[in-house]
């Protein structure tokens, strides 16, 4: 049998890179999928169906509370329960703090913690009701544990989603759900390479941040994410995983 066969997997941002990668593979694990994001992608969902199990789309502003609670709601109407939600979906900042506008912190905070945290409040409530409980992963960063120039709101965000994550966690660990973050490192998505220095270089500046010298793949945070999902990581709860090649030992 499957890891995740029977159960239903909620993932934001689900439509690139990590997200779509933790899709892919939890569903060739058994699980029906719902992909949130802010546009459908059918070729996204055909290449999850693949996997042989079902997956739909659900449009979703991570940042508009009615969204995720619309959201959460629209999967248990369709699934019929809610086993593991990836709360993956975010955005990153790009000026130093004297120069951030109003605007900008607040958008990267909307969508990284409170998107979050709208997020958590649904996925709970719902998992409460269900007597097999759940497991819900947080999409962190190395910016959790350290910081970068120009990235306030990002850093800021994931600095506080780390900590929302162990209260949840510590509120419900009696009730059968368990609630992790993972930290990648620098992965070679969409998001980093739109918001990064074109060239070489910079591709080489992010490389040597990690003890492998390479960019993490987003394949490898989504195995991480399958394993503290799954019952494998039934004692682990609060849990905060780096994938950073290295970045944190050197």
């Amino acid at each position: 049998m499957k890891r995740f066969e029977n159960k239903v997997a909620f993932i934001t941002g689900g439509n690139s890179g990590i997200g779509k990668a933790a899709a892919i593979l939890i569903a060739r694990e058994g699980a029906k999928v719902m992909i949130a994001d802010l546009k459908e992608n059918q070729a996204v969902l055909d290449e999850i169906k693949k996997e042989g199990t079902d997956a739909r789309f659900v449009q979703c502003d991570v940042s508009r509370y009615e969204d995720l609670e619309r959201a959460v709601k629209e999967t248990v109407d369709i699934f019929g329960s809610l086993d593991i939600a990836l709360n993956n979906a975010g955005v990153v900042d790009a000026s130093p703090v004297h120069e951030k506008t109003q605007d900008e912190w607040q958008r990267v905070l909307n969508i990284n913690l409170s998107g979050v945290f709208y997020g958590m409040k649904f996925q709970i409530a719902q998992m409460r009701k269900q007597a097999t409980g759940g497991a819900i992963v947080n999409m962190g960063s190395i910016m959790s544990q350290v910081a970068e120039q120009g990235i306030g709101a990002y850093a800021a965000s994931k600095h506080g989603l780390v900590g929302l994550t162990k209260v949840a966690a510590l509120e419900n660990a009696t009730n059968n759900i368990r609630v992790n973050a993972i930290g990648p490192g620098y992965i070679e998505t969409p998001l980093l390479m739109e918001n990064s220095a074109s060239g070489a270089e910079y591709r080489a500046y992010m490389e040597s941040k990690h003890a492998m010298k390479r960019l993490g793949k987003p394949e490898e945070v989504a195995k991480a994410f399958l394993f503290l999902a799954s019952d494998d990581a039934s004692f682990c709860t609060g849990a905060y995983l780096p994938v950073d090649g290295g970045y944190l030992i050197q």
